[in-house]
């Protein structure tokens, strides 16, 4: 059985959790260090997140920070990880 900690994270998880951090206005290397992803995988999600409207950045400041749109998408994921539920097997 694999615990919570050592499964991967799909897509949708990763996106959310970068979500969540760049809620207050962050650096890319706090990004890297909250969401344990490196720096080329940091800046593949944040194309993603960018093209899509869900991240705003980099500022003059070098920072990120999750749009309006963004926050709608991190509440639908919450809710949809809701019904997800823990398995025994």
């Amino acid at each position: 059985m694999m615990s919570e900690s050592n499964r991967k994270r799909n897509d949708v998880e990763i996106s959310a959790e970068i979500l969540k951090v760049a809620r207050n206005e962050v650096r890319k290397s706090h990004l890297v260090y909250r969401t344990n992803l490196n720096f080329k995988l940091i800046d593949k999600y944040l194309e993603i997140l960018n093209k899509n409207d869900l991240i705003k950045g980099p500022s003059d400041k070098k920072t990120f920070k999750t749009t309006e749109k963004g926050l709608k998408y991190l509440s639908h994921v919450e809710g949809f990880q809701q019904y997800m539920t823990k398995s025994d097997n």
